[in-house]
C-alpha cells in the first residue's frame, strides 16, 4: 500500500514539474480581447444639424400655403373664334352661305389686381371674337381684350367682378435662382386648379435663337401641359416669377421641361400696355457677333462667357457711351450676363431713358459705362426675314424725302441673296408704309393665307415688287 501511494505521488510530482516547464520555456503568451461598441469621434460645428430630416431639408419644404395662395388667383380662360372654311362637303360644292366654323380654345389666366385685371398668353386669345374667364368659385366673366404683345406672348384682359377678386403679387423673376422650388398653377386638359411642383431648371432660356424674338424663358421641370398657357408660376412665397407658356414635346405634352415668361418681362408689358397702350421697347444698341462664322472660330469666340459686340448700333445708348465693336459684356447693373439671352431678357424688362450701367471687357481691361435707353426704331420683320427702322434726317435727304422705313439688314440666310440692305421698303399689300409701326399693323392684319407683296426703292428712285409667299 505505502509502494502504491509514493508512486502516485511521484506522478503527481512529474507532471507538475513537466506542467511548470512548459509554461515557463515553451508557452508564448497570448493576448486577451474584450468586445466593445465604440461610438466614432464627434467633430463639433458652427451650425445645428437635425437628426429627423435629411440633410437637404426636403421634408421641411411646405407648397400648401403657396398652392392656397395662388390657387384662387388662377383662371380659366375660353376663347371663341370664328373660322371662314367648308365645315362639310356639301360646303365644296354648294358653299357655306357665309357661315363660319367656331372653334373653341381654352387656356389659364392669372389674376393681377382686385379690380379684374388678368395676364395671360397672348397665343391662348389670339384671333378671338368672344372671351370667357371662369374663376376657381365656377363664376364666369365675359373679358376685355386691353392689348397684346405677340413678341413676348404676353396678353392683358379685364372682368368686371362684383366683389374684389384675390389676386397674385409680381415677384422679382432676376432674383430666382437654378434649383429653386417653384409651383405650376393651371387648367391643363380643362382640369381646373391643378398645381404641380418642380424646380428651376435654366434662367435666359432661348428656345430658337435664330427667330429674332430673343427670348429669355424660364425653364422650369414642373409639369405643364396644354392649357397650363397663361397660368402662373410662384415660389415657395406665392409671388409670381414667370407666366406658363411653352413645352418642348415631340408629343404635344409634357415630357420634363417647361418654359415661362419671366414676371419682370410680364409686370413690363402690362404696365407699358395700361400707360401707353403698347410695348415701349429700349434699345442698347448692340449687334452681336456671330459665333458660329469663320471670324468667330478663328478668334476663339465660342468659348467666350459673356457677350461679343460684332456691332453698334447708329445713334444708339451704346453709341453715345462709347461701347465699340469687339467689347465683351460681362454684366448689366447687379446682373451676371453669360449668353446674349441674359442679356436680352434684362433689357426686355427697361423701357426708352432707363440708364443701364454696363461692365465689359476691352483688351483686357474692365471698364464700365452707363448707357441710356433709347426707344426701338427697329423692328425684325419674321415673315419677311429682314430688319428696317425708321430712317434718319440723313437718310430721308438720301431717298429725297421719300417715306418708307430702310431695310438695315437680312435676318434669315435666304434674303441675305438679294443685297435689299439700305434700300427703302414704301409699301406692303398696297399699304403705304411710314414708320415701323405702319409695318407691325399692316402684317397682324395680314391674312396668312395670302402672299406678301412689298414694294422697295434703291437710292436712284428705281422701285421693285417683291412678293413672298
Amino acid at each position: 500500500m505505502k509502494k502504491i501511494a509514493s508512486l502516485l505521488f511521484v506522478s503527481i510530482l512529474g507532471g507538475a514539474l513537466t506542467l511548470g516547464a512548459y509554461k515557463v520555456f515553451i508557452e508564448k503568451p497570448q493576448t486577451v480581447v474584450q468586445s466593445e461598441d465604440l461610438q466614432p469621434t464627434m467633430i463639433p460645428t458652427n451650425y445645428p444639424i437635425s437628426t429627423n430630416a435629411p440633410i437637404n431639408g426636403v421634408s421641411d419644404l411646405d407648397f400648401t400655403a403657396a398652392a392656397e395662395k395662388t390657387v384662387n388667383a388662377v383662371v380659366h380662360v375660353k376663347n371663341t373664334k370664328i373660322t371662314s372654311g367648308s365645315n362639310s362637303i356639301f360646303d365644296l360644292f354648294y358653299g357655306n352661305s357665309g357661315r363660319g366654323r367656331t372653334q373653341i380654345g381654352t387656356g389659364s389666366g392669372v389674376i393681377i389686381s382686385q379690380d379684374g385685371y388678368i395676364v395671360t398668353n397672348n397665343h391662348v386669345i389670339d384671333g378671338s371674337t368672344e372671351i370667357q374667364v371662369k374663376l376657381n368659385n365656377n363664376k364666369v366673366y365675359d373679358a376685355k381684350l386691353v392689348g397684346a404683345d405677340p413678341n413676348t406672348d404676353i396678353a392683358l384682359l379685364k372682368i368686371e367682378a362684383e366683389d374684389p377678386l384675390t389676386y397674385i403679387a409680381f415677384g422679382d423673376s432676376d432674383t430666382t435662382k437654378i434649383g429653386e422650388w417653384v409651383l405650376a398653377v393651371g387648367n391643363p386638359f380643362n382640369l381646373t386648379s391643378t398645381v404641380t411642383a418642380g424646380i428651376i431648371s435654366a434662367k435666359a432660356r432661348d428656345l430658337n435663337e435664330a427667330d429674332g424674338k430673343n427670348q429669355a424663358f424660364i425653364q422650369t421641370d414642373a409639369a405643364v401641359n396644354p392649357g397650363n398657357s397663361g397660368g402662373a408660376l410662384v415660389n415657395t412665397r406665392g409671388e409670381l416669377v414667370g407666366i406658363n407658356t411653352a413645352i418642348t414635346s415631340q408629343t404635344g405634352s409634357y415630357v420634363g421641361y417647361s418654359f415661362a415668361v419671366p414676371s419682370n418681362i410680364a409686370k413690363k408689358v402690362v404696365e407699358d400696355i395700361l400707360e401707353f397702350g403698347n410695348v415701349q421697347k429700349g434699345l442698347l444698341g448692340i449687334y452681336q457677333a456671330n459665333l458660329y462664322s469663320e471670324f468667330a472660330e478663328q478668334n476663339g469666340l465660342r468659348e467666350i462667357e459673356g457677350v461679343y459686340i460684332g456691332g453698334i448700333v447708329e445713334d444708339s445708348g451704346a453709341e453715345d457711351a462709347g461701347l465699340k465693336e469687339g467689347d465683351v459684356i460681362k454684366r448689366l447693373d447687379n446682373l451676371k450676363i453669360k449668353k446674349f439671352s441674359d442679356l436680352a431678357g434684362y433689357i426686355e424688362a427697361k423701357r426708352p431713358n432707363d440708364v443701364v450701367e454696363v461692365t465689359f471687357e476691352r483688351n483686357g481691361k474692365t471698364l464700365t459705362r452707363e448707357v441710356t435707353l433709347k426707344k426701338n426704331q427697329r423692328m425684325t420683320i419674321q415673315e419677311l426675314g429682314l430688319e428696317v427702322k425708321n430712317p434718319s434726317t440723313k437718310e430721308r435727304k438720301v431717298f429725297k424725302k421719300q417715306k418708307g422705313v430702310i431695310i438695315t439688314r437680312s435676318v434669315s440666310p435666304y434674303m441675305s441673296n438679294y443685297d435689299l440692305e439700305g434700300k427703302l421698303l414704301v409699301e406692303i399689300n398696297g399699304e403705304e408704309v411710314i414708320t415701323i409701326e405702319d409695318v407691325r399693323a399692316i402684317l397682324q392684319n395680314a391674312d396668312p393665307r395670302e402672299n406678301t407683296v412689298v414694294v422697295i426703292i434703291d437710292e436712284n428712285g428705281e422701285r421693285e415688287r417683291l412678293i413672298f409667299r
